[in-house]
């Protein structure tokens, strides 16, 4: 459990944007429900066998943890920010099914876990608020530390092209508030929002999927496999519409799977995960 004391390392943009977002309940709105499906499917496809050890760094108010602990994980959910892991203690309090194994507030370039403790280390989160390229080797290091030998890491990241796509998706593409942050996006992946707008998502930086390849084998992991996560779904006529229809849904699923790992389309997907391996 976290101190009221402790206080988060993210920058203070990054922490105020979730403490007035609804981030534990995003992924349950109908636009985003495809990157939750699509990621327990990655994770059920590649995870070892319960009850292996999972470490869920970044992993917000638990939206992956508790699921993973259902299903007979044991799981060590470790966020940077307060409000998250409050939301997360409160719900462990509140429901019913297996208790995480701790919850923390915690930075992914220090990790609070001894050398080779864990089967599985996500970073679903961290890799997108660690903007300089040296902060994120440190926290994939981090995760090889603690590790075991044949641990798997599931890192994930924003896509380059992310905000220009949501821009056309979203009718932001004329607006002068976000003119200058897709542009700076595109030309160097460093992601600001001086709007104060919340839409306009906060501090990050996004990968091309190439440099999230690069560094993940920088930091001496195996790289397994590189996959997109929604794949170009999103851009469906209203998506929101179809995806509330269970056959259209379900092929929409299918056509996402059959594209995942073809890298011309990885850049029309808001993420990318890649799998590695410690050896």
């Amino acid at each position: 459990m976290t101190d009221k004391g402790e206080k988060s390392t993210l920058p203070e943009e990054i922490v105020s944007h979730y403490e007035n977002v609804d981030e534990a309940g995003r992924l349950d709105k109908p636009e985003s429900q495809i990157e939750r499906l699509r990621t327990q499917e990655l994770l059920q496809r590649f995870l070892p066998p319960p009850p292996a050890v999972i470490l869920d760094i970044g992993g917000g108010a638990g939206v992956y943890a508790f699921w993973l602990a259902d299903r007979g994980y044991q799981v060590h959910l470790v966020d940077g920010i307060p409000r998250h892991v409050s939301q997360a203690q409160e719900f462990a309090t509140q429901r019913g099914g297996p208790p995480l194994a701790s919850i923390t507030l915690g930075d992914a370039r220090q990790i609070d876990h001894p050398e080779s403790s864990v089967d599985v280390v996500l970073l679903l989160g961290p890799l997108y608020h660690l903007t300089e390229r040296s902060d994120r080797i440190l926290a994939l290091r981090e995760a090889r530390r603690v590790l075991r030998p044949g641990g798997i890491l599931f890192a994930a990241a924003i896509n380059r092209f992310a905000s220009t796509i949501a821009a056309l998706l979203e009718d932001f593409i004329i607006d002068p508030q976000f003119i200058p942050i897709y542009e700076q996006d595109l030309r160097y992946g460093q992601h600001r929002n001086p709007t104060g707008d919340n839409r306009f998502f906060t501090t990050a930086f996004f990968h091309y999927p190439q440099e999230l390849v690069d560094e993940i084998k920088e930091a001496g992991f195996r790289l397994e496999t590189t996959l997109a996560i929604e794949g170009p779904a999103r851009l469906l006529k209203d998506f929101e519409k179809q995806w509330n229809n269970p056959d259209i849904q379900e092929r929409i699923m299918r056509i996402t799977r059959l594209v995942e790992a073809e890298p011309t389309l990885w850049g029309v997907s808001f993420h990318i995960m890649a799998i590695g391996k410690k050896v």
